[in-house]
């Protein structure tokens, strides 16, 4: 499977094990505090001779992590480290995780872990602008029911709303970083539910009861509901895989 590691790799020249020395060195510092946003990294020179690689080598490696958003390189200046856009890094995410088989499945249970984790904290941390928030975000969603595109993008909308309220940049960065296969999970299943008024009304009540008791700040019903909540998807797939082998009957 592609790595960041890989993304960083030069395609031809010298080994691979430079860019990986580059890339490491980067992600080290970073977690370390060395290196923090507005900072600028040694001259290219001297950056090349502490790690040992070539200046090649380290021109490519930069390059590549300036793609991923985390450097900005001003000509004449140097390199300087950017906070992290978590959309640049969810295209490479995307890119990773797409060949896998059944991918929005798999997804999905990663977005189960981090939503349920994160409701919990949304009950304790949640501030009265974020309550408001959600439940604009839930007006939406109830709005866009004969909208697939806009109601799966409300739908989506909704749950990264628990997430930021959640106070947890970690969980909100893992979320954001997935959101270009989630939002596609969201408007597939808005098309698959469309036109079907008892799936449709009983996902608006399913919002509702994940809002309501997230406002009532009761983190085991939150999370209750919630997982409730994802339940409805596993039902719709169950049917429509029924429907799609179940005999037809004659008609006399």
């Amino acid at each position: 499977m592609t790595t960041l590691i890989d993304i960083v790799r030069p395609n031809a020249g010298e080994a691979p094990g430079g860019a990986i020395r580059v890339f490491t060195f980067f992600r080290d510092r970073l977690l370390s505090g060395e290196l923090k946003a507005g900072d600028r990294l040694l001259a290219e020179r001297e950056l090349a001779l502490a790690l040992g690689v070539s200046r090649p080598v380290l021109r490519e490696a930069l390059r590549s992590l300036a793609m991923l958003g985390l450097l900005d390189i001003q000509h004449g200046r140097g390199a300087f480290v950017r906070a992290a856009d978590a959309s640049v890094l969810g295209q490479a995410l995307t890119l990773c995780l797409a060949p896998q088989p059944n991918i929005l499945d798999d997804v999905l249970q990663a977005r189960i872990a981090i939503e349920c984790q994160a409701i919990r904290l949304a009950c304790e941390r949640a501030s009265e602008r974020d309550l408001q928030a959600i439940a604009d975000v839930l007006d939406a969603l109830v709005a866009s029911l004969d909208e697939p595109e806009l109601g799966g993008r409300a739908d989506h909308a909704f749950h990264l709303a628990i997430v930021r309220a959640s106070g947890s940049g970690s969980l909100m960065k893992i979320h954001e970083a997935i959101s270009p296969l989630l939002i596609r999970s969201h408007v597939e299943r808005r098309r698959d539910t469309f036109g079907e008024p008892a799936i449709t009304s009983r996902l608006v009540d399913a919002h509702r009861a994940v809002f309501l008791s997230l406002a009532r700040r009761d983190p085991d019903q939150a999370e209750r509901a919630l997982r409730e909540h994802f339940l409805i998807g596993d039902d719709l797939r169950r049917r429509k895989l029924i429907a799609a082998y179940q005999p037809q009957e004659k008609q006399p």
